[in-house]
């Protein structure tokens, strides 16, 4: 064989070896990118059968799919026109202004996040309770707000009384010490006795379920995971989480003692309610 000859020859084996390691590639791309979307599919559709569309910000941020996410917020939201009303919320002075151009329509105190950190035993994850300063903008409007408490107010509530924390999950049976045990039926959190009788456990703020030494953390979508007339009797969203709403401890006003939500009294956020439309910019420094 000539030496011109195995140049080609060579030339040809590795062009073919590279247009391989390309088609791997590019087909190991598209399984993940397709093994997300799968993911991503099933999860939504598990959230909607059980009404909690509270994480599904969670799980699009973890795909790269969030449309609404802080971050964009922040740096999208567009500076009011002169004529069109805006929000001004001061986390310093813990006040808020609905503003036209120079004209306040409306002011009123607020509280604001405290900015303390919780650390979850073991330091895995930790939260910063901070009102995300920036430009945002109301996203939506809702009436008798029902907050579905994330992980960290289980925590929260089991460290400032000493206990533990158990995460009750689907299908599983939590002994107590009277020999029932608690698990989930349908929507709800039950405790469930030996011989069938079977009872709803209440659940709320100031009254999440206690066993055996543990704060139980019910799964999403369960009835025992919704606490009404904690958010007030109105909620502005700002997205991620974020929100003007009223408050259950109208005495908080003025403090900074919330978990990054600016909180008003139930009757000034009903007047906003009524007032502020869904789109107006929200600006918080």
């Amino acid at each position: 064989m000539s030496l011109t000859q195995a140049f080609r020859d060579d030339l040809r084996l590795s062009l073919t070896l590279t247009g391989l390691l390309l088609l791997v590639l590019g087909t190991s791309g598209f399984l993940v990118k397709h093994a997300a979307m799968v993911r991503y599919e099933r999860d939504v559709n598990r959230i909607a059968f059980n009404d909690n569309w509270e994480v599904l910000d969670d799980i699009r941020k973890r795909l790269g799919m969030v449309s609404d996410s802080l971050e964009r917020a922040l740096e999208a939201a567009p500076a009011p026109p002169g004529e069109q009303p805006f929000i001004v919320v001061s986390i310093e002075e813990r006040r808020l202004w609905y503003k036209q151009g120079d004209e306040t329509i409306f002011t009123t105190r607020v509280a604001t996040g405290s900015g303390k950190t919780l650390v979850k035993d073991g330091g895995r994850d930790e939260w910063k309770f901070e009102t995300p300063r920036g430009k945002l903008v109301v996203q939506g409007k809702e009436i008798d707000p029902v907050w579905v408490p994330p992980d960290w107010h289980f925590i929260e509530f089991a460290k400032k009384r000493g206990l533990g924390v158990k995460q009750l999950k689907r299908g599983e049976e939590l002994p107590t010490p009277d020999g029932s045990v608690i698990t989930v039926d349908g929507n709800d959190v039950v405790k469930q006795y030996a011989d069938g009788r079977t009872y709803p456990l209440e659940s709320g703020e100031g009254r999440e379920i206690v066993a055996a030494g543990n704060v139980v953390i019910p799964p999403f979508g369960t009835n025992q995971r919704k606490f009404r007339g904690v958010l007030g009797s109105h909620r502005l969203l700002l997205g991620d989480g974020y929100a003007l709403h009223g408050t259950d401890n109208p005495g908080s006003i003025g403090q900074a003692v919330s978990h990054g939500c600016v909180r008003l009294r139930n009757e000034d956020i009903a007047y906003l309610y009524s007032i502020v439309p869904v789109g107006t910019p929200v600006f918080i420094y």
